[in-house]
Formats: structure tokens, C-alpha cells, sequence
């Protein structure tokens, strides 16, 4: 049985999808059961970080766990998964971590994330820990912006990230929790390119037949953005400010085989995922 946390998420989701394609027993964890729409043959329970004996019951009987958590402050999330693993005699983790975890000028949430990934390593079990680039799917919350005929924001400049298709990373979590031999491993996981926003922008005009261009966001600009479209506080836009001057500054654009040698072929490119999903940004 392979546990997956963050089961309607990114990477969750597709996780699941990959694993239960494969044919492999599945168990989905998420706050909402009821609402979740797994393939068939998928066992949904539910499960809360806050709520230690949720998450002794999702473990129960599991060989493999994928542990994804949400940011927030320290490592409460991925050490209460892991006390919860260690507890049931889960063999085998592979984290959802995030690339640059290991240099703390990209701001707190690389901090927090190597926090929860001192907790696995340090869980007995065997390990594996994932450090994706940008997500290609991020480009989703400019649907709306495009739709209106408004620019996509841009908080980052002309900084380039190595971005990755979340299938990739998804397929390479699979890989991880079938395969002992990805244990004691860092995968810094990039898609074939260095690619920044407004370079995604051109790509996607190519791809819907139709302009799509960027405005440049100010650090002001930025901080009203975060505040008022993500509903962030002071103390959270402060942290992602960081993590912003971080790609701006060109520190993220990083490109690895970690991807072709992990799966024995190329990472997606940017432009396949939006060829393959260009009808999110045309539905009403």
C-alpha cells in the first residue's frame, strides 16, 4: 500500500493517477474525502496535519508514503507525517521538498523545507527527497488575467527558472516509491530549460495564436499583488519577497539531468505542457 499526501494536489494527484495506472494498491489522503475524485480502485481517507491519530490511521499498513506539505513556519507538517510513518513501520518516503533548500538567500520557505527534510532523512526509513523548479502549471493563475485581455504580472524580472512540468515530477516520485534504489537520494528535478516569465509569456502567444505579454511588477507593486490577490500577511509577503529577489536575480536558473537520468528520457519543455494544456486558458 502506498500512502499519498497532498492527494488532490500538483503533484499529489498525478501521483495517484500514475500509481493507480500502474496497477499499484493506493491510498489517498486529503481533509475532504467526499469531495475528492480519485481514479477507480483508489482507497480516500481523510487525514490533517493537526490531527495525529487521522494521520496514525493513514498509515496504517503502508510500505511507501509520498509526503507533501503545505508551507507555513518550521517542520510541524513533515514531522507529524513522519512520527506518524515511524510509528506504523513505513519503509520507504520520498519528499516533496523544493530547489534551493540548501541555499538559505532563497528565503524561508527553503528553510522550512530543509527542516522537513533533516525529518526524513533522519526518519530510519529509507529516503528519497525531491527538489523541483518552478512549476509549469504556476502559469494557471494568469488564465484569468489573459481571458480579460490584461497582462500576466510578473514579480521576477528577467530571471530564468529551470521550469518543470509537475508530471515529471510526479513520474519521478513513482519511480522513488517503487525503487529502492532512488533511496538516499536529492533529486534536483528541472524541465530542458532555463525559461523566465516573459519568455513563458511568448511561449503561450505562440501556443493560443493570440498576445499574451508581462508587466513588470515593482517591489511595491509586488508586496500590494500578494497582499491583495493571494491574501498574504505582512510576515508572508516579507518571505516571498526573498524567494522573488532570488529569481530576479538570476540565482534559479538552474537545469539538471537529474529528470532524463532518473526517467531514460528528456524532461518535458515548457511549451509541451502548454500545448497540452492550452484549453485551461481558453475555457470560460
Amino acid at each position: 500500500m502506498i500512502l499519498v499526501t497532498g492527494a488532490t494536489g500538483t503533484t499529489g494527484s498525478e501521483v495517484v493517477r500514475q500509481l493507480a495506472a500502474r496497477g499499484e494498491k493506493v491510498r489517498a489522503l486529503t481533509r475532504d474525502p467526499e469531495r475528492a475524485r480519485m481514479p477507480s480502485g483508489v482507497e480516500t481517507v481523510r487525514g490533517d496535519y493537526a490531527d495525529p491519530g487521522s494521520l496514525a490511521a493513514a498509515m496504517t499498513g503502508v510500505t511507501a508514503a509520498y509526503l507533501v506539505s503545505p508551507p507555513g513556519p518550521g517542520a510541524a507538517h513533515d514531522a507529524a507525517l513522519v512520527a506518524a510513518a515511524r510509528a506504523a513501520g513505513v519503509r520507504r518516503l520520498v519528499k516533496l521538498s523544493a530547489i534551493g533548500t540548501d541555499d538559505r538567500a532563497a528565503g524561508p520557505l527553503a528553510e522550512w523545507h530543509g527542516e522537513g527534510e533533516r525529518a526524513v532523512r533522519e526518519s530510519g526509513a529509507q529516503w528519497t527527497v525531491l527538489r523541483p523548479s518552478s512549476f509549469a502549471s504556476n502559469t494557471l493563475g494568469w488564465a484569468e488575467a489573459l481571458r480579460r485581455g490584461e497582462p500576466v504580472p510578473n514579480m521576477t524580472g528577467d530571471g530564468a527558472s529551470g521550469v518543470i512540468d509537475p508530471r515529471d515530477v510526479a513520474e519521478v516520485a513513482v519511480r522513488a516509491l517503487l525503487d529502492a534504489a532512488h533511496a538516499g537520494r536529492t533529486y534536483t528535478l528541472t524541465g530542458p530549460e532555463a525559461i523566465s516569465v516573459p519568455d513563458q509569456a511568448t511561449v503561450l502567444a505562440e501556443v493560443l495564436g493570440r498576445p499574451v505579454t508581462a508587466r513588470n511588477l515593482s517591489p511595491d507593486e509586488t508586496r500590494a499583488f500578494l497582499r491583495t490577490a493571494w491574501g498574504m500577511d505582512d510576515t508572508a509577503v516579507e518571505g516571498v519577497l526573498t524567494g522573488v529577489a532570488y529569481l530576479r536575480d538570476g540565482r534559479n536558473a538552474t537545469v539538471t539531468e537529474d529528470v532524463p537520468k532518473t526517467l531514460g528520457r528528456p524532461a518535458r519543455s515548457f511549451r509541451q505542457w502548454a500545448e497540452d494544456n492550452k484549453r485551461s486558458f481558453q475555457a470560460g
